[in-house]
């Protein structure tokens, strides 16, 4: 009986070393997830601080950005001869009585349709 007591013991005492040792991975994991952070990119603060750009080179990206919006809203504004809708006349709206006659169209051929369903018995 001595040996089955002495030998839980020495087991129960493993078992909490390994569960100390487990411990500390899991902080050690978790140390190096915050590092690099979930998705593997480095955080803002293991990379450090953000890049600084000096206010000259500020300044010729900015000119440079405000080129190619120009570029952009000066090809906008020139007409496309690829597109029909700029060469073709305006949209023209339909009259009232154009649209009460294909109003009445409409209605005449959901009338046929329904009218040849069979009829349901209620």
């Amino acid at each position: 009986m001595a040996n089955l007591t002495s030998a839980l013991q020495q087991l129960r005492e493993e078992r909490k070393q390994a569960q100390y040792q487990v411990e500390k991975l899991d902080s050690a994991i978790s140390v190096l997830e915050d590092l690099v952070g979930r998705n593997g990119l480095l955080t803002r603060t293991a990379a450090g601080r953000s890049r600084v750009v000096a206010a000259t080179s500020r300044r010729r990206m900015a000119a440079a950005q405000r080129a190619r919006w120009a570029k952009v809203r000066q090809q906008a504004q020139t007409p496309h001869t690829n597109n029909p809708r700029t060469t073709s006349s305006p949209r023209r709206t339909l009259s009232a009585a154009a649209r009460r006659k294909i109003a009445a169209a409409q209605r005449a051929r959901w009338a046929r349709v329904k009218a040849q369903q069979p009829k349901k018995a209620a």
